[in-house]
């Protein structure tokens, strides 16, 4: 639609690059530590805000069919992690939100926009070959579809 202007993502069947970073813990997430699962990473712009509490909510609520795909989920945005913190528990989110500093995983991912991450998913495979990747909000249920 507007990825004329705004740039594609990542496009289906390439290598998803590797990253390292905190959790909102503090505790280290490395893609190649995943491998033999299915990954979903959510780029959302900000923390606390109505469409990206929406969208990490329908991943909250749709938990058993992550699951059942053998998916982690990690929200991903350069906010810090105590920020992180707060709205991980606030809205009782299962799953890790990572601190990209910088945006150097945005960047990697083609998902790098101004001050904040442009709102895009990408699920990658246990293989660590992209399967999914789409800008704005898509359902859980149409990411869980192109999981292997």
């Amino acid at each position: 639609m507007l990825d004329w202007v705004l740039g594609a993502p990542l496009t289906v069947g390439t290598p998803a690059p590797d990253f390292t970073a905190q959790d909102q813990d503090g505790n280290p997430v490395s893609l190649k530590s995943l491998r033999g699962r299915n990954v979903i990473l959510v780029f959302y712009p900000a923390d606390d805000t109505a469409v990206c509490t929406k969208q990490l909510c329908e991943f909250r609520d749709s938990w058993s069919s992550v699951a059942s795909k053998n998916a982690v989920v990690f929200g991903v945005n350069p906010a810090k992690p105590a920020r992180h913190g707060k709205f991980k528990q606030k809205y009782e989110l299962p799953f890790p939100l990572l601190f990209d500093e910088n945006q150097k995983i945005a960047k990697a991912y083609q998902s790098a926009f101004s001050f904040a991450p442009r709102r895009t998913v990408y699920l990658i495979g246990p293989d660590g070959i992209v399967r999914f990747a789409k800008r704005g909000k898509p359902l859980p249920s149409e990411v869980l579809a192109a999981a292997t």
